[in-house]
């Protein structure tokens, strides 16, 4: 019923001319919490715990149109030394992609894609957290935007460090949206 009425307002989806980009699904690859010092890291301590958490992005094609968008979110807490706690999380989502101009492909693959998810990866994290003997680490959003920005700078310093060396630098489709990109 939703796709009659779909169809019958937009001519372009129904023809196939539309663009479009839909979250087929989402899904935990990976996930790891280790506590080391427990019982004994999760009573009170002297001193503030330190937190540390690394972000990437990887984008990998399954078919034609079918992409998977995963976010890579390592957090760590320590106190005096000591690692308290360290959690790492692989989260994707499954993403199917119409009509897209190639242009427009990578920013919507590394950017709108892990936006749309990262709200679900970070309520996994705090739970595991919470579960692990800890308050729930709670992330503050990520700028997908800035970090999709970072990236290409850092990945056109190092082709023209490369073309300045006489190195003939990478095609550009190698590495635009796909692979992992640091944080």
């Amino acid at each position: 019923m939703a796709d009659e009425t779909a169809g019958a307002g937009n001519s372009g989806a129904a023809t196939g001319t539309g663009s479009s980009f839909n979250l087929i699904g989402q899904y935990i690859r990976d996930l790891s919490f280790e506590n080391p010092g427990a019982p004994a890291s999760i009573l009170a301590g002297a001193g503030q715990p330190t937190f540390s958490v690394n972000i990437n992005v990887a984008v990998k094609k399954q078919a034609d149109d079918v992409y998977a968008v995963e976010l890579a979110l390592n957090a760590k807490a320590d106190r005096d030394k000591a690692v308290l706690f360290n959690v790492e999380l692989i989260f994707g989502g499954v993403f199917r992609v119409r009509n897209i101009p190639e242009d427009q492909l990578a920013p919507l693959l590394m950017v709108e894609c892990p936006r749309l998810i990262f709200p679900f990866a970070r309520q996994v994290l705090a739970n595991v957290v919470q579960q692990g003997g800890f308050p729930p680490l709670m992330m503050e959003p990520v700028d997908f935007q800035a970090l999709y920005i970072q990236n290409l700078r850092a990945l056109q310093a190092q082709r023209q460090q490369a073309a300045g060396a006489g190195d003939k630098p990478e095609a550009p489709a190698a590495s635009a949206p796909d692979g992992e990109k640091p944080n």
